[in-house]
């Protein structure tokens, strides 16, 4: 597996390298948003770790210059802790992220999960769309609908449907939708979650046939296509 890192700590850059030659991955890297883009179009790649914050050009238009043209999964890099950036990096088109500092047996465990998953694979030839059966989400637009009949979403409806959607046939615990969603740490004694995924599966699942949005009792929840 060949992956490019695009960071622009040096330190970082050659802890990243090490870490990752010595799981047995080849590695590129790059120390700024030009030479970033320039490899991640020109190379093939089987993941890219992508900073935010890069000199030249940052991370999230070096990101939206890969999805005109590739899908290779994305993760982020990023010491933003706010709610609203992660989910501008989801929006955007990246698979997943992780903030600053992190642990490098989380790195090690995400990156596996990306590649093992084969995120791309599962979603719309059009890097904007993401799709799973009659169901389609328009990132760009943000628009979502089933079939013929448009969903009529509030913001963090959209939201949480976007991040299950990207995620597909992965259990989401409720703590993990909080903590991206509402950027809180989850509460037992808090039902936000709970409220937030029942009224949006009344708008997208009541009323069809198939369902969507299941329940993993104990566990959280998950987007997948159990029709099959």
């Amino acid at each position: 597996m060949k992956i490019l890192v695009i960071e622009d700590e040096p330190k970082l850059a050659e802890y990243l390298r090490r870490a990752l030659a010595e799981n047995s991955y080849v590695v590129d890297v790059a120390h700024n948003g030009h030479d970033g883009r320039f490899l991640a179009l020109d190379g093939n790649y089987d993941l890219i770790l992508l900073d935010v914050m890069l000199p030249g050009l940052d991370g999230f238009s070096v990101m939206r210059d890969i999805r005109k043209e590739k899908r290779v999964p994305i993760m982020m890099l990023t010491a933003r802790d706010k709610v609203e950036d992660r989910v501008r990096g989801l929006q955007d088109g990246a698979d997943d992220y992780l903030v600053k500092p992190f642990a490098l047996s989380e790195l090690l465990a995400r990156v596996q999960a990306l590649l093992r998953r084969g995120v791309v694979a599962s979603q719309s030839a059009d890097p904007t769309v993401l799709t799973m059966a009659d169901l389609e989400v328009d990132l760009a637009r943000r628009r979502a609908s089933r079939g013929e009949t448009r969903l009529a979403l509030t913001a963090k409806e959209f939201t949480l449907l976007s991040l299950l959607l990207r995620q597909q046939g992965q259990v989401l615990s409720r703590s993990f939708l909080a903590e991206q969603v509402w950027d809180m740490n989850f509460d037992s004694n808090t039902n936000v979650v709970e409220v937030a995924v029942r009224r949006l599966r009344g708008k997208l699942d009541d009323p069809f046939t198939d369902k969507l949005l299941h329940t993993v009792r104990g566990m959280g929840y998950v987007l997948e296509d159990r029709s099959g």
